[in-house]
């Protein structure tokens, strides 16, 4: 009977000859999350199972240096005769290269996540069920412009789950005690050995938990924790925006291996005179002609009070002021913000018979001809 002719590791992987290290991890960890048995329709089991194999003797190879040295040089012949089957995987290090994914949005140790609570494991080691951290929650706040340049403290009701104070969390009735699940004796997994690796599922009696409950809380009926509302203060510093994330350590939901963390969301409610930029706020005042031409003072509203603010002579409608700090403080700490004040030239749509007769006379004096338009409509046009 021929032996069946083995593929290119390099290949498997779909590197090239030279990739380096970090490229063949990064090659294997796609391919291991795809082709991982449990991950698959059950008709795609057989299949899967294979792949899975072969992909992790493409990587237990090409990731030892000397090993590879062996392939690049005899390629498999070189590997046969050197290492028995099993000695292949001793020394590759596969729960390493799934500590580094936070690009893909996991925490460090999915090796044991992926492998261990889905129960494969190609070192032929027991998989343990680990207690995990409880649930992280999130909540929206809506605060006012006002609020941001203080910064204020809010009260937020959060329903989450706690441990039943009945039981202390063990889901049992008080004076009784789990007992070890007679199914897979306290593991949590039922395992198949198949070849240089093993398979597992979790026990359906304890649905992985590696104990039963014979006599259940009648408060938390045998959950071990209750939902509960609570009321949290909130301290919101200033300078925050629209989607700013303040992170409240532990006041997330419990878990066995201690509680989550509360994320508050921040929603600035829209402001009736003052437009955010940034740090700047902006502000729009409506000036009357006289001001324009002859200057003065006019009245403000900032965040904080009004404050004067001086126009000079001949400004033109639009025309954009800065008022210094008068902003928005800086969530790190770099500076305050400043007031941006825009201001629109009212021109008077209803004259006094005396007022047009000395506008009439302005414009003679500045050698404007008034017969074509109005000169309503000619002040209008020249502010605009």
């Amino acid at each position: 009977m021929m032996m069946a002719i083995k593929r290119d590791y390099y290949e498997i992987l779909g590197v090239k000859k030279n990739a380096t290290l970090e490229e063949i991890k990064k090659a294997y960890r796609e391919m291991a999350l795809r082709y991982h048995p449990d991950r698959v329709p059950a008709e795609q089991k057989k299949e899967a199972e294979e792949k899975f194999k072969e992909i992790s003797e493409a990587y237990a190879v090409l990731s030892d240096p000397q090993k590879r040295a062996l392939y690049d040089q005899y390629g498999h012949a070189g590997i046969d005769q050197r290492y028995a089957y099993e000695d292949i995987f001793k020394g590759a290090d596969f729960s390493s290269i799934f500590e580094d994914l936070a690009d893909f949005g996991f925490g460090g140790g999915l090796f044991d996540e992926i492998f261990g609570d889905l129960g494969f494991d190609i070192f032929g080691r027991r998989t343990r069920r680990t207690p995990k951290r409880g649930r992280d929650l999130e909540i929206t706040v809506s605060v006012t412009l006002e609020e941001v340049l203080t910064g204020t403290e809010k009260i937020v009701t959060i329903p989450r789950y706690e441990f039943c104070s009945t039981c202390s969390g063990t889901g049992a009735k008080p004076g009784t005690k789990k007992i070890t699940c007679p199914q897979c004796r306290g593991s949590g997994r039922m395992v198949i050995s198949s070849g240089f690796f093993q398979l597992s599922r979790t026990c359906n009696r304890c649905q992985g938990e590696g104990s039963i409950i014979q006599s259940p809380c009648s408060d938390c009926r045998g959950e071990g924790r209750i939902k509960v509302t609570r009321k949290i203060k909130v301290k919101i510093p200033q300078g925050v925006d629209t989607g700013s994330h303040l992170r409240i350590r532990g006041e997330g939901e419990q878990g066995a291996a201690g509680r989550g963390d509360l994320y508050v969301i921040i929603e600035v409610q829209p402001h009736p005179y003052f437009e955010r930029h940034n740090n700047d706020i902006l502000t729009e005042i409506n000036i009357s002609l006289v001001k324009a031409i002859l200057g003065g003072e006019i009245e403000v509203p900032t965040l904080n009070g009004k404050v004067m603010m001086k126009i000079p002579p001949g400004t033109q409608s639009g025309k954009i002021f800065r008022l210094k700090a008068k902003g928005i403080p800086d969530l790190h700490g770099r500076g305050i913000g400043d007031q941006l004040v825009k201001v629109n030239v009212v021109i008077p749509t209803h004259l006094t018979p005396q007022q047009r007769k000395l506008i009439e006379e302005f414009a003679r004096l500045s050698g404007d001809e008034i017969n074509k338009e109005s000169l309503t409509d000619k002040i209008k046009r020249a502010f605009k």
